[in-house]
């Protein structure tokens, strides 16, 4: 019987992306449900804080003793911004949407495409705290990128149809605009791409893979 980890999201885009890179490790993934304002969402000013915090509220509801419980944190910093909107990411595309994000960067443009991704500049950070029935792991992910002009494809959720990823090194280390990659996306938002391909970029698979190499006997039956 495979291993579960339970999952304390109420993002379905959230935990298909978790259960498809647990599967490669046959890790079984569930969602966990909670009561209600069980878990408020801190005041913090950093992800691995704000997950820390939420995991240690989560770890009232186990659906039984030794099971691992997870929690995942992410959010788009953009440069230009000063890394806003980052642990508010949330809070502001629920109340501005994408066309409010790109209406604040639409002074940013240039007719050299280059200089406009570097004027645009934002990454995808994602952190994953792991309660495994002893102690409380993390990992982190990061994808760079930059801010489309206009939204792109209705796929993925957030803020997807508006961040265009860097192209990756034969290493999946990302590079600079100038220099297409091994792995690209060719201009095209993490919204208008296959899930395959984004899941070679994604911030939350560079986290959970943080967290295994810290535990590879996560692989054990709990």
């Amino acid at each position: 019987m495979n291993p579960t980890v339970w999952f304390l999201t109420s993002n379905q885009g959230k935990l298909a992306e978790a259960a498809h890179h647990f599967a490669n490790f046959g890790i079984t993934v569930q969602r966990l449900e909670v009561p209600d304002g069980a878990v408020v969402e801190p005041q913090a000013s950093d992800l691995e804080t704000v997950a820390e915090a939420k995991l240690r509220q989560a770890l009232a509801h186990l659906p039984h003793e030794g099971a691992m419980v997870m929690v995942e944190d992410a959010g788009l910093f953009v440069e230009a911004l000063d890394g806003f909107p980052g642990v508010y990411s949330s809070y502001v595309h629920d109340t501005v949407g994408n066309q409010g994000m790109t209406r604040l960067l639409e002074h940013l443009q240039s007719e050299d495409p280059v200089m406009e991704k570097r004027l645009r500049a934002a990454s995808f950070q994602a952190v994953a705290a792991l309660w495994d029935g002893e102690r409380i792991l993390f990992g982190k992910g990061e994808c760079k990128g930059s801010i489309a002009s206009e939204s792109q494809g209705d796929g993925g959720f957030g803020y997807d149809p508006i961040f265009i990823p860097a192209d990756l090194d034969e290493d999946g280390e990302p590079l600079p605009p100038d220099v297409l990659g091994a792995v690209s996306t060719h201009g095209k938002t993490f919204g208008a791409v296959e899930v395959d391909l984004k899941h070679r970029f994604s911030h939350r698979r560079r986290a959970l893979e943080d967290l295994m190499r810290q535990f590879p006997s996560l692989g054990t039956e709990r």
